[in-house]
């Protein structure tokens, strides 16, 4: 994945500095004490995005948030984390300045929701990437219920609609209260609560608590 650019990095920081809540201004030194200063300048400018990125029309928000965290690196969980599946909070997808295509698509489903976008226009969708051969995560954002989704996706940066995707084969989804079967490309057959996917509830826990790990190998340079 690109690194980041620390000069636009730096003007973000700048333009934030005097606008965070408390709540973020306590993200931000958790986030700073657990990972480092960088880390922290990290979470800043994500707070910063969300800000800014208010009151623009919900196709701009897709665009800001995928850009945003597509800057990351791409790094599977038993490199980064030491376990063969890991879903990492927000604040430990910045932290660690890297993260596998689950802890992209989270943090781009937490980002769009804070700005707004409902829940119902939103899924995560598992997926194989065929020429990967490898299960794989994206963002679906359907614009209204019978809709072909679009896609936001870390291994193509662009957002696209589902028909041109090719390259993923659909296998479940879900959302904040939902989990649906994939039957067809874009569509799905609703399954069941999302509360089945332990690793769901978990990730849940550990945002409401700030509970945070470190990984075990560093790549923020």
């Amino acid at each position: 994945m690109k690194q980041w650019h620390i000069a636009g990095l730096c003007l973000l920081l700048s333009l934030s500095a005097m606008s965070l809540t408390t709540k973020e201004s306590r993200w931000v030194g958790q986030v700073s004490s657990f990972y480092g200063e960088r880390a922290g300048k990290r979470v800043t400018a994500w707070r910063n995005m969300v800000e800014n990125t208010q009151g623009v029309s919900e196709l701009e928000k897709l665009r800001k948030v995928n850009d945003f965290f597509n800057q990351l690196y791409f790094v599977d969980d038993i490199d980064l984390w030491g376990k063969k599946d890991y879903w990492a909070t927000p604040l430990e997808f910045l932290g660690a300045a890297a993260g596998d295509c689950e802890d992209f698509s989270i943090a781009k489903y937490f980002s769009l929701r804070e700005l707004g976008i409902d829940d119902k226009k939103l899924r995560l969708v598992y997926v194989k990437a065929i020429r990967l051969d490898q299960f794989h995560m994206v963002v679906a954002y359907y614009p209204t219920p019978s809709s072909e989704p679009l896609l936001l996706d870390n291994l193509d940066p662009t957002i696209k609609r589902a028909s041109l995707r090719r390259d993923l084969l659909p296998i479940y989804s879900f959302n904040g209260s939902r989990l649906w079967l994939m039957k067809e490309r874009g569509q799905g057959e609703l399954a069941g609560n999302a509360s089945r996917l332990g690793l769901w509830n978990d990730l849940r826990s550990r945002i409401d608590t700030l509970k945070m790990q470190k990984p075990i190998r560093q790549f923020d340079r």
